[in-house]
This record gives structure tokens, sequence and C-alpha cells, in this order.
């Protein structure tokens, strides 16, 4: 699923206005019902919350999802979108053992 994803937010981004979306960590629940997907996100301006174009666009992204995988899966889980900050979590901590 993480994949698949990858490859949807590969022509998303481009619709975005050029901004990468990177899909890092997919976790599904035990009965398929819902996905977290964590994603990375390349530029950000320090006033604007990146997954804002994502929410408002999450029914055409598992629309696209269940198009892909529908062979694979009985249920096209519900999806939430989650920032993935552990790039700047350990930048954080390498800056504090530099000091």
């Amino acid at each position: 699923m993480q994949k698949e994803l990858g490859q949807i937010f590969l022509q998303f981004g481009k619709q975005s206005g050029g901004k990468i979306y990177t899909v890092t960590v997919v976790r599904v629940s035990a009965d398929l019902s819902v996905a977290r997907v964590y994603l990375s996100v390349f530029p950000v301006k320090k006033d604007e919350d990146p997954l804002a174009y994502v929410k408002d666009h999450t029914s055409q992204i598992r629309y696209e999802l269940g198009q892909k995988v529908r062979k694979q899966l009985r249920i096209i889980p519900e999806l939430s979108f989650f920032i993935d900050d552990s790039l700047d979590y350990i930048d954080n901590i390498e800056n504090l053992l530099k000091n």
C-alpha cells in the first residue's frame, strides 16, 4: 500500500504546486478499516499547513488507491494523514549532541 500511495503522491505533487510528498510509513489496522499514512513534505513554508491540501483531497486519493489495489484488497481503508517529523527529531538530537 505504501508503494501505491507513493505513486499516487508523485502525480499529486505536480497538482499541488510543486510540493514533494514522500510516504514514509503506512500503518494499517488489523481489520483493514483504517490506514495511518505518514508523509514528509518539502518545501514547507512556516505559515503553511502542509496537510491542508492533502486533507481536502483525501477522497480522491482513496479513490485512486482503490483503483490500484482493488484486486488485492476487499476493503479500501479510510485514510488518515499525519506529518512524519522523524527527520526534524533526528536533526534536533544531532544539534544537541554537537553542543
